[in-house]
């Protein structure tokens, strides 16, 4: 059986990501646009789920999560690239821009019976769905 780690990293890998997990001393959170995307381990557990945004593109674009788990958006773009967002059509979320590097969590407290789908206000054709059940 692989570890947590091991399958957020093939999970990303399939998903053309380029963004991969490493302990992260204390708060110091820092991530190398374009050259990777750190995610500190205290995001990785049971109760997170990471979405990398790269090529303008969420990925992966739809994900599914029990109640009370923790959507993390991390911008894996390129230094430079303009800044995207996590915005929820129906108003349930709004990230500020994310510039690459940056990233956001919203928790998904209770299953809703369809999903919540967002875009990047920026580039809307940009778009993803989180299914909580």
């Amino acid at each position: 059986m692989r570890s947590l780690r091991q399958r957020l990293l093939v999970s990303l890998a399939v998903a053309g990501a380029a963004c991969f997990s490493e302990r992260v001393g204390g708060s110091n959170s820092a991530i190398t646009p374009g050259q990777d995307c750190r995610i500190p381990l205290s995001v990785i557990d049971s109760g997170h789920v990471v979405v990398a945004i790269r090529g303008f593109a969420f990925a992966p674009d739809s994900v599914a999560v029990r109640p009370g788990t923790t959507v993390t958006w991390i911008n894996c773009e390129d230094a430079g690239t303009e800044p995207h967002t996590t915005t929820s059509d129906a108003s349930a979320w709004d990230s500020p821009d994310l510039v690459p590097g940056a990233r956001y969590s919203h928790t998904f407290p209770s299953a809703t019976g369809s999903p919540f789908t967002y875009h990047c206000k920026p580039h809307p054709y940009m778009v993803g769905k989180v299914v909580v059940q």
